[in-house]
């Protein structure tokens, strides 16, 4: 077995460290992750510059690019053969409801799963990132890794994990929350007497509904949310189709 790891909080987290080491023991581990911290960079894909890649360890090699270019160039570049699973994390910090959009760490399993190869995000929702924090969702990667790569996953379909900080009631199967919107603009004035203005500087917080990733997580479970590709909302065809747009010739096309 050849498992792909990457990250969105660079090659040196020691959350990536702590699932390498743990996926080790299910086969050969090799890290493809960016060379510093690239988190909320989405699906970000470096195309009009040159991406380097540089064996900083054996089997550990840091792109200067985001995480779903560290995907692709392992897939197609850096692996001698394509991996059977590629597994994305462990993140400093919960992935969860509408967060999952901006996360580099879901958006690489995205890109896996894109590719045609079994994926999944996992993520630490804690305040505290030393090593020894993410033993537990660590040997937890393993245990679904070991799962995945003997049952495969539903077509297009990915996961994305969050683990609570202390150690966990259990597993729930979720599905994806909802954040709860506020003051996340901050605007200051630098010595020079101009605006500047820090984005995300709220805290963050969610609709508390069960059944959600953040309902389970915050009472101690560990979330597992399948993702999918297909962003289609089949639901509002009933809606949209009562609009009258389907063979409609629009009115700019007509001519006076």
């Amino acid at each position: 077995m050849l498992i792909l790891v990457t990250n969105d909080d660079g090659i040196e987290s020691p959350g990536l460290m702590a699932i390498a080491q743990s996926l080790s023991g299910l086969g050969q581990v090799v890290v493809v992750a960016p060379d510093r911290e690239r988190s909320a960079v989405g699906h970000s894909l470096t195309l009009h510059s040159p991406l380097r890649a540089e064996e900083i360890r054996s089997g550990q090699f840091a792109v200067d690019g985001t995480p779903t270019d560290c995907v692709n160039l392992g897939i197609h570049g850096l692996l001698s053969k394509r991996p059977s699973l590629v597994v994305s994390g462990i993140n400093k910090g919960g992935n969860m409801g509408d967060d999952v959009t901006y996360s580099g760490t879901v958006s690489a399993a995205m890109e896996a799963t894109m590719m045609g190869v079994p994926a999944f995000a996992i993520s630490l929702e804690s305040r505290s990132f030393k090593a020894e924090d993410f033993v537990i969702a660590a040997r937890f990667a393993a245990e679904l890794a070991e799962i995945v790569l003997q049952r495969g996953l539903p077509a297009d379909t990915f996961l994305n994990v969050n683990v609570p900080a202390a150690a966990p009631s259990g597993v729930r199967l979720t599905r994806q929350g909802r954040r709860r919107y506020g003051d996340v603009v901050v605007e200051k004035i630098d010595p020079r007497g101009r605006k500047y203005y820090w984005l995300g500087a709220g805290e963050p917080d969610f609709q508390d509904i069960e059944g959600t990733d953040f309902h389970a997580v915050h009472r101690g479970f560990i979330s597992i949310t399948p993702l999918h590709l297909d962003l289609t909302n089949n639901r509002s065809f009933q809606i949209l189709t009562t609009w009258g747009l389907e063979g409609r010739l629009p009115a700019s096309f007509i001519e006076n």
